[in-house]
């Protein structure tokens, strides 16, 4: 399946600020079911691409400072891939750290006793990528997916306390869960195509993977409930939503600050 995404995302300031740095996480990376034909991201003023590097977690990282005094900064990714049914699984991705690493705990995946719990009760039985898939239901029956009542800075605690979230919150619980089972467990940004080609969104989406011995690294989409196929669009890897956030930085200058977001994903043409 071919999917163009467009992103765009935007700061206004209330006053000049001085200077700005953007850590951008925006292009996906190509594996075994994921071909990249074209992408760019670029900023507002500058048709030029911005200049990029590979973190350490394989992620293509793009970086933008803007040095004086500006009151708007607009940044843009675009592009079309491929994608193909893989049910869930990932392989061929550049995998530079051992699966290991993602059974580190971080502040918003952190396990308390009710995670334990959901962990235990709905990953039970021998098959693990089938324990697996019990426990990414049990998320999605534990948390309805409502906006407005958990942020970025919300836990996988306090939003499984809620019942509510979206899903950067399932994902945590889901990560957090597998952990505490002693699972390696990995955060996903990306997209989502709907199965509409003109709704415009005001997020991207997010999911989990967590790694089976002999399979490798598998999907787990707890906000819906089923493994991640053909419509989804792998961007960035990390422990958490900070290490892999769309867009991070830093700013100088005192000045109040709106942020506003769109996020299209449409059907690109025929298949080939």
């Amino acid at each position: 399946m071919r999917l163009r995404v467009f992103h765009r995302t935007g700061y206004r300031y209330s006053a000049p600020i001085a200077y700005a740095v953007q850590s951008l996480r925006l292009t996906p990376v190509a594996y075994d079911g994921l071909a990249v034909l074209h992408w760019r991201v670029t900023a507002a003023g500058d048709d030029r691409e911005l200049p990029s590097l590979v973190d350490g977690l394989g992620n293509v990282l793009h970086c933008l400072s803007i040095a004086g005094p500006h009151r708007e900064t607009v940044v843009t990714a675009e592009g079309i891939v491929e994608t193909r049914r893989g049910d869930g699984l990932v392989a061929g991705a550049p995998e530079p750290l051992p699966p290991a690493f993602f059974l580190r705990s971080t502040p918003l995946t952190t396990a308390d006793a009710a995670i334990v719990h959901l962990a235990q009760e709905a990953a039970a039985g021998d098959d693990l990528a089938a324990r697996l898939s019990g426990l990414m239901r049990g998320v999605h029956e534990s948390l309805v997916y409502q906006q407005g009542h958990t942020d970025t800075e919300t836990t996988a605690a306090a939003a499984l306390e809620r019942g509510r979230g979206v899903c950067q919150d399932h994902a945590h619980v889901f990560i957090a869960a597998c952990r505490a089972l002693g699972i390696p467990a990995r955060y996903v940004s990306g997209y989502l195509w709907s199965g509409g080609d003109d709704a415009a969104h005001d997020a991207s989406h997010a999911w989990a993977e967590a790694h089976i011995d002999g399979l490798g690294w598998m999907g787990f989409d707890g906000a819906n409930g089923k493994h991640p196929d053909e419509t989804y669009v792998r961007v960035a890897v990390g422990l958490d939503y900070r290490s892999t956030a769309p867009v991070r930085g830093v700013r100088c200058g005192r000045a109040d600050e709106e942020m506003r977001v769109k996020v299209q994903v449409q059907r690109a043409g025929v298949d080939q």
